[in-house]
């Protein structure tokens, strides 16, 4: 094998000035004047220069990984004010679709004497919403009865059945009625959705609209 060495250096080099020749040949027979050719060397030279300098760059940039920084989505919210015989009365910001209960422990659960009895602690918030939590005590005759007597118009959002019987012509039933109303549709928009209750028509609802409000 290493007899052949010299044969096949031989052969390498003649293919080279063969290549060289050609080379120089092609180049005298440009037909431009020498300024011509010697800018035409420089600019190939830059060429070059240049081509190897941004293949290099590129390598470098490329062969660090990319990082990809996730999108984070925030969650829609909700805005309630808890008030009441809760434990930190206040405004609160929620989840979506969060309910009743959820807003109460928000304001520190329900305090001592609080009567959740009137609530419908499943019900779906909505935004902007207030949620009253009565209180009650318990008389010389060991019954529970709301806390305080409120003055003036009742609010038919948060009074309990107690205060909705003293009202002239409701009576225990009807006033029943319409906590569970609440309990199941929420709150009453207007005092005139009162008449959607069962017993209470317009002449009832002539008598005690003015003894009631939102």
């Amino acid at each position: 094998m290493w007899g052949l060495w010299p044969s096949i250096h031989n052969a390498a080099m003649e293919q080279l000035r063969n290549a060289f020749e050609s080379l120089r040949n092609w180049w005298f027979d440009l037909h431009y004047s020498k300024n011509q050719k010697r800018s035409l060397l420089i600019v190939s030279a830059v060429l070059i220069v240049l081509s190897i300098f941004i293949v290099a760059r590129g390598n470098t940039q490329f062969s660090a990984p990319i990082e990809i920084t996730p999108i984070t989505i925030a969650e829609p919210e909700i805005i309630v004010d808890v008030t009441g015989a809760v434990n930190n009365p206040g405004v609160y910001s929620l989840k979506a679709k969060s309910r009743v209960i959820d807003a109460i422990k928000a304001a520190g659960d329900s305090a001592p004497g609080a009567d959740l009895s009137t609530i419908n602690l499943a019900r779906v918030l909505s935004d902007g919403e207030q949620i009253y939590v009565d209180s009650t005590v318990v008389n010389s005759s060991g019954v529970r009865v709301p806390k305080k007597v409120r003055s003036g118009p009742i609010k038919i959002n948060r009074a309990t059945v107690q205060e909705l019987d003293a009202l002239d012509g409701i009576g225990p039933v009807i006033a029943q009625r319409i906590v569970e109303y609440r309990k199941i549709n929420g709150l009453f928009l207007s005092i005139d959705d009162l008449q959607k209750v069962s017993g209470i028509g317009a002449a009832k609802f002539a008598q005690i609209k003015a003894k009631v409000r939102i």
